[in-house]
């Protein structure tokens, strides 16, 4: 499926058909719907009967494998967590817990797809490879991926998808044409997300940086009260409890909680520079005044250092050791800002 915001996107990448690379890296920023956009190209390229702007006819037989998942020349490669019906935090009935879904590509699954690719397509047209996110693959597997890549087979298109081009490696992304995908206007997400019943969308979509597709999950998602939560304690500044906060936060993933504290981080520091007033809230605009309060109370070196350390967590995010004790230490690094 298109989303209303990206009709160019689809228009430059149906300009591509003619001279199609064997390797496209779809980036651009979270939530914009990049991995959508890759999925229905990858359906129009397999399609019998393409409609005149490259887009799927969703009636013919290869638009029918596509759609029940099961088109013989059509690959995806992704994470367990992602697969459907994978939540990440399952409990066998017995009530012992079993093993989480993976959160990154395994290096079997690169192996079974370079497997695949050997072999002719069922249909002597394109095959088509979607892998995303490509930043999930750990060095072993992205070095397999490369050397596939450099020797492309026949009539196959690898469709790639990251939010992070930084997590990729230089010797991957020389071997793909990229493709920047642009990010809806202001106007755009605002009338989308009113249309899907998101109550306070301006607000939403602040919290996620201009991302529709990520304001949306945060509207359904039931965590939603532990975030806001978080946030009026990060507003608390050098009163914060960390500890405590680390234990009622237990059930937020980890990449949630670095995610906000990075955000509220670049508020804090825009709050600094802020002479008016008036600006220093890109992502949490309701909480001004408690930003302005906070950043009088720190400084811009400690603030610039702090985000620095979070970028560092944020590496290994999706993999911690101990899921809390990344948060005590995160928070009572936050709480020494103050001190």
């Amino acid at each position: 499926m298109l989303y209303p915001w990206q009709r160019e996107n689809w228009q430059r990448l149906a300009a591509l058909r003619d001279r199609l690379p064997h390797a496209l890296l779809l980036h651009g920023q979270q939530g914009i719907g990049k991995r959508d956009l890759a999925l229905h190209f990858a359906q129009g390229l397999l399609c019998e009967t393409p409609r005149a702007d490259g887009q799927p006819c969703g009636t013919c037989g290869a638009c029918h494998w596509f759609g029940q998942g099961n088109h013989p020349d059509f690959t995806v490669v992704r994470p367990e967590a992602l697969e459907g019906g994978a939540d990440g935090d399952a409990e066998a009935e017995s009530g012992s817990k079993k093993k989480a879904p993976s959160k990154i590509i395994r290096m079997e699954q690169v192996r079974a797809l370079i497997e695949a690719v050997g072999v002719g397509t069922h249909r002597a047209g394109l095959r088509v490879v979607v892998v995303y996110p490509l930043d999930a693959l750990q060095t072993e597997g992205a070095n397999a991926l490369l050397k596939t890549l450099e020797e492309p087979p026949p009539s196959t298109v690898f469709l790639l998808v990251t939010d992070r081009l930084d997590r990729v490696l230089p010797t991957i992304l020389s071997r793909c044409r990229q493709f920047g995908v642009t990010r809806p206007t202001h106007e755009q997400a605002l009338a989308w997300l009113g249309s899907q019943g998101v109550a306070d969308a301006e607000a939403q979509l602040a919290l996620a940086g201009g991302s529709p597709l990520t304001a949306l999950h945060a509207a359904e998602a039931e965590e939603q009260p532990l975030q806001r939560w978080l946030v009026g304690q990060l507003a608390a500044g050098g009163a914060f409890d960390a500890l405590s906060a680390a234990d009622q936060l237990q059930k937020l993933p980890v990449p949630a909680v670095l995610g906000i504290l990075q955000r509220w981080t670049y508020d804090l520091l825009a709050s600094q520079l802020d002479v008016s007033g008036r600006q220093g809230a890109r992502y949490f605009p309701k909480e001004r005044a408690a930003l302005a309060r906070c950043a009088q109370a720190t400084d811009a070196h400690r603030l610039q250092g702090f985000a620095a350390r979070l970028v560092s967590h944020r590496r290994n995010e999706n993999h911690p050791l101990a899921a809390r004790l990344v948060m005590e230490s995160v928070f009572l690094d936050y709480r020494q800002l103050f001190r």
